[in-house]
């Protein structure tokens, strides 16, 4: 006599079942998920929060703005999706289709790639 590891009631039929119905499977198995799912919600919306700062910021193909700005309106400068050298060896960091470099003094020069859309 075997016990369902969800919900302790004796398990009935084959001799390898290892849960009494499939609820408790089905259970057993989200809760198992629950973490991991959690997390790369989290992650994405961290994310999808940066590029809608970056968005707002950014109008145009090109904006310069300052750290303090970027800071205010809750840019976690953390999170990325990529990033990409330049021929000239500046590296953006990108959030989706929005990058931004660093430049001198705390200002950033956030850009749209347009190439996501070809």
């Amino acid at each position: 006599m075997k016990n369902c590891p969800e919900c302790g009631n004796i398990i009935l039929g084959r001799v390898d079942k290892k849960f009494c119905s499939d609820m408790c499977r089905n259970n057993f198995n989200n809760k198992l998920k629950a973490v991991d799912v959690n997390y790369v919600r989290n992650i994405n919306n961290i994310l999808k929060k940066n590029r809608r700062i970056l968005e707002e910021i950014c109008p145009e193909e090109k904006q310069k703005t300052t750290r303090a700005t970027l800071n205010k309106k809750g840019f976690d400068f953390n999170f990325i999706t990529h990033q990409r050298k330049t021929q000239a060896g500046s590296v953006y960091l990108f959030v989706y289709d929005y990058g931004y470099l660093e430049l001198d003094n705390d200002f950033f020069l956030i850009v749209k790639d347009n190439r996501s859309k070809e």
